[in-house]
């Protein structure tokens, strides 16, 4: 498999990346794979869902990043009372104009934080899909289009504990990636005890780059090289999991289009106008898992939650890598 040349006309430099990553890992402390990897997701103009207990840092995130840039930043709490119309906005009548005037909700933003997404109705999720698929937003037979760039980042709680609601397939799929934050080490936490008792962390995040520059890199995404031996590897294991014994619902081929589209994100953020076998491999996990389900028949000790990750390891292991 040949390697492209590297090109130098990026659009923003290695030195400006690498500022972006480290004034976020300054308040997210020793999970620097879950930062670069919430910033794939941003620049191949994705979604994020994180997955975790309470209290371990999935809405610090997502305040982090969102301060790393000038844009726009709109924080909803999901509840299990709210309403879709809580979302996307709502129809006012004016007295002035005799007439109903939309008043724009909430998703009106650059970066949206859906917090706590799985503790709202089923009803209420859905007004999001929209959005995500298709940046844009239609109400009383009018379609808004939504600000670019736009990203949702949704918390959830593990779907064990109470009052939740689990997310549709439909909506996951929507979601390029689904990280867990984990607890952190030692080390790490004690950095975080130290950094809370000083002052607040957020507040030394840095603004590293405008709205426009994260559009850019945007465009400069798509055209990072992707080697047809990579698209073939990719499309074998999705092939995989469709035929897997083990899984109901093998991943779609919005999911293989993800894939294709993070992977040349990771590559932009290395440095490199062309993708690398470890980047699908990489990927694969965050990407694909939570697009899968698992049957009954899999008898397994795991979470829930881990199973279709146990079983896209295997396929990804036993897929041949090109060379």
């Amino acid at each position: 498999m040949q390697k492209a040349e590297v090109s130098q006309h990026a659009p923003v430099s290695a030195e400006l990346l690498a500022r972006l990553q480290e004034s976020i890992r300054g308040v997210i402390r020793g999970k620097n794979e879950v930062i670069q990897l919430a910033l794939v997701t941003l620049f191949a103009r994705g979604h994020l869902l994180i997955e975790d207990v309470p209290g371990v840092g999935k809405t610090t995130l997502a305040h982090s990043l969102a301060r790393s840039f000038n844009c726009n930043f709109q924080r909803l709490q999901f509840t299990s009372d709210m309403l879709p119309s809580d979302v996307i906005g709502v129809s006012v009548f004016s007295q002035q104009t005799q007439r109903f005037e939309f008043r724009p909700g909430p998703i009106f933003a650059n970066i949206v934080l859906a917090d706590e997404i799985n503790r709202t109705t089923p009803k209420t999720q859905s007004a999001l899909l929209e959005a995500m698929n298709e940046y844009q937003v239609t109400a009383d037979n009018r379609t808004y289009p939504l600000p670019q760039p736009f990203m949702v980042i949704a918390t959830q709680n593990p779907i064990e504990h109470h009052g939740t609601y689990p997310l549709p397939e439909s909506q996951l799929d929507r979601f390029l990636m689904r990280l867990k934050m984990g607890y952190p080490a030692a080390a790490s936490e004690k950095e975080i005890l130290r950094n809370f008792s000083d002052s607040d962390p957020l507040a030394k995040v840095e603004q590293v780059m405008t709205a426009e520059e994260v559009a850019e890199i945007q465009q400069a995404v798509r055209r990072v090289n992707v080697d047809d031996q990579l698209v073939n590897y990719t499309l074998a294991i999705v092939e995989k999991t469709r035929q897997h014994e083990y899984l109901s619902l093998g991943v779609s081929p919005r999911g293989s289009m993800m894939l294709y589209r993070a992977a040349q994100a990771l590559a932009l953020i290395e440095g490199r106008n062309y993708c690398i076998p470890d980047d699908f491999k990489r990927l694969a996990l965050p990407v694909l898992a939570h697009r899968s389900i698992v049957n009954s028949r899999f008898i397994s000790t795991l979470k829930k939650g881990d199973q279709a990750e146990s079983i896209l390891r295997e396929i990804v292991d036993s897929t041949p890598v090109p060379l």
